[in-house]
């Protein structure tokens, strides 16, 4: 990983800033078969009325209902996210994350000829491994700069700005890198306001590593100077950070 005091940023990356009207949510209804409890289904919204969506009443409910949501997903304990032989499931964790924050991340997206239709204005159905497949987080990089502004998303370009927005407004912060070798596994994470408890990494005043929560190899509900600028690390190829209220 490169030095902390270096300045943060993106691979001069070309990303589409300008929303698409003719684009739908690819998104599968809840199922009672995913679970926290459960390795099933992941590729499905969980039905749990027990698990508390993002409070909008203001920006202090927004903050409290993110860090009671981090604990009802418990991403250190519960199984849904824990790492296997064959994988480890950041997209999972941070599809929750932002599925009960009441923000659109994919979990699973359209194939290339449902896409075709739905932007010649046609009505498909999301059916899964039919219309629509799982999406990871290499690709989600790539989702993000083509379609993330059509669901809210804004691209940010420092730790330092994103922590900001994040504590200021109760919004929801991503950080995803694109692996180098294709096929193998990016990584995906959300970023977390603050807490008396809970606290990103500063030099002089200014952020270097954000609050943020985990699944991966290791799993962490809370972390910021353990893992370092992660999206440095050169087994990445690019990064991006976003940001949606």
């Amino acid at each position: 990983m490169e030095n902390p005091q270096t300045i943060q940023k993106s691979l001069p990356l070309v990303d589409n800033p300008v929303p698409n009207n003719q684009i739908r949510k690819a998104e599968l209804l809840p199922d009672s078969e995913s679970r926290l409890d459960s390795m099933e289904m992941k590729e499905k919204p969980i039905a749990d009325s027990d698990i508390p969506f993002r409070d909008m009443t203001d920006v202090a409910s927004k903050k409290r209902s993110i860090h009671q949501l981090i604990a009802i997903l418990n991403v250190e304990n519960n199984i849904r996210y824990q790492k296997t032989i064959e994988d480890t499931y950041c997209n999972v964790y941070s599809y929750d994350y932002c599925y009960f924050s009441k923000v659109y991340l994919p979990t699973v997206w359209w194939t290339a000829e449902s896409l075709e239709k739905i932007l010649q204005g046609q009505e498909v159905e999301a059916i899964f491994e039919q219309t629509v497949d799982r999406i990871y987080s290499s690709a989600i990089h790539d989702w993000f700069l083509e379609w993330g502004a059509s669901f809210g998303w804004k691209r940010m370009h420092t730790a330092d700005e994103i922590q900001n927005k994040v504590n200021e407004n109760g919004g929801i912060g991503i950080i995803c890198a694109k692996r180098k070798e294709k096929g193998l596994s990016g990584h995906i994470v959300p970023v977390i306001p603050e807490t008396d408890l809970h606290k990103a990494y500063r030099q002089n005043g200014v952020v270097i590593y954000p609050l943020q929560s985990q699944a991966g190899k290791l799993n962490y509900n809370y972390f910021s100077e353990v893992r370092q600028d992660w999206w440095n690390d050169e087994l990445y190829t690019s990064f991006v950070f976003y940001y949606h209220e």
